[in-house]
């Protein structure tokens, strides 16, 4: 009879008498638990020093909202700057869109994390901010549209809370797979503007709050072992009002990609950053929101059109699409592409810019092909 084979020995660059646990989603490499923890942190710290994320002395708001991502990027951000002496000032950011059942059992996980990092936490409200909280919001329109309501709250409540306590920069959960899938969604809604810089791994240079994106070439799966291997406490429930978002057919479609080139992920990311829109095609100028000073390329925000929308009961007001269409040259290095898409900046849903931070039934089967 065959003998059966143990795990096989560790893979790491340094010397390492431990045996394998985990494959490493993002090169295959086999590493046993602490190894692999010291990989993903000196990729974080590599992306962060290659790309001059922070400087010395900074203000950082994290954005914290219980899950995996945020978790995990809390954590490796104290980590790394208490390691590498980067000098930050870190503080968490979280928000309360006001979903009973969910949000405000993750905000447990939040406080947990203020207790056990010893980080300041600020929570800002949608209720306090809108008016409105996302069960009366859906309570009013249904769940077709409330992903577009949510993102575009989200994430000017996320900068409110910033510019709150003095933060200079911005950071977010975004990982390699949330761009991979922002990619695809952008070139499904023809959005040059934001295929453009949706691959950025910082956005808003041009405003008072630059946003940093550290866990950009970071596996999602990478990211659940992570915080498995350094047990790590995270609320991963589904948000009840997510499960039609148009982001989760752009996911199971790059999971299936990933399936057959295992590089599809990257790939897409790279692609995206190779694209470059012509300079005499028109984009969209920043300016002032009229009402409430955020900024905008349209008269109102966003965000002050659906909560005009909301509160005078036409609440197709800001999400509904327009039917004009334009046509757009790309430039990749491939050479030039006409797109015929709508170039709209707005319509579908608007989780296209926030950080899944849920971990649900197919992510913990695909961990089984990253253990031993």
């Amino acid at each position: 009879m065959e003998k059966r084979r143990g795990p096989p020995p560790c893979q790491s660059e340094e010397e390492c008498s431990n045996s394998a646990k985990i494959r490493k989603a993002k090169n295959g490499a086999q590493l046993c638990g602490p190894c692999f923890s010291k990989s993903f942190e000196d990729d974080v710290h590599e992306t962060i020093i290659n790309n001059n994320l922070f400087k010395r002395g900074e203000r950082v708001a994290i954005g914290a909202s219980g899950g995996k991502d945020s978790t995990v990027l809390a954590f490796v951000m104290k980590t790394l700057n208490d390691r590498h002496d980067y000098g930050l000032d870190l503080q968490l950011l979280s928000i309360d869109e006001g979903i009973k059942g969910y949000r405000d059992d993750s905000l447990l996980a939040v406080e947990k994390n203020r207790v056990e990092y010893g980080l300041p936490l600020t929570i800002l409200s949608y209720n306090d901010l809108y008016g409105w909280t996302m069960d009366d919001i859906v309570a009013k329109i249904g769940k077709k549209n409330n992903c577009t309501f949510c993102g575009v709250f989200r994430r000017q409540a996320l900068d409110r809370g910033a510019f709150k306590i003095g933060a200079t920069k911005l950071v977010t959960g975004h990982n390699a797979d949330d761009m991979a899938e922002t990619v695809l969604m952008n070139v499904l809604r023809g959005d040059i503007a934001r295929l453009e810089r949706c691959t950025n791994i910082v956005t808003g240079e041009e405003g008072d709050l630059p946003r940093a994106k550290p866990l950009k070439y970071c596996f999602e799966r990478d990211i659940v072992m992570y915080a498995r291997s350094n047990q790590l406490e995270y609320f991963y429930t589904e948000c009840i009002y997510a499960p039609n978002a148009y982001r989760g057919y752009a996911r199971k479609y790059v999971r299936d990609l990933e399936k057959v080139h295992p590089r599809a992920i990257l790939d897409l990311i790279r692609s995206g950053e190779k694209v470059s829109v012509k300079k005499e095609v028109e984009m969209p100028t920043l300016k002032t929101c009229e009402r409430c000073g955020y900024m905008t390329s349209q008269k109102m925000c966003k965000a002050c059109l659906l909560i005009e929308g909301l509160n005078t009961g036409n609440t197709d007001l800001g999400v509904r699409k327009s039917k004009k269409t334009k046509k757009v040259i790309v430039e990749t290095e491939g050479g030039k592409k006409e797109d015929g898409g709508c170039g709209s900046g707005g319509g579908g849903c608007g989780c296209a810019g926030a950080a899944d931070e849920t971990e649900n039934e197919e992510t913990r089967k695909r961990l089984k092909d990253l253990q031993f």
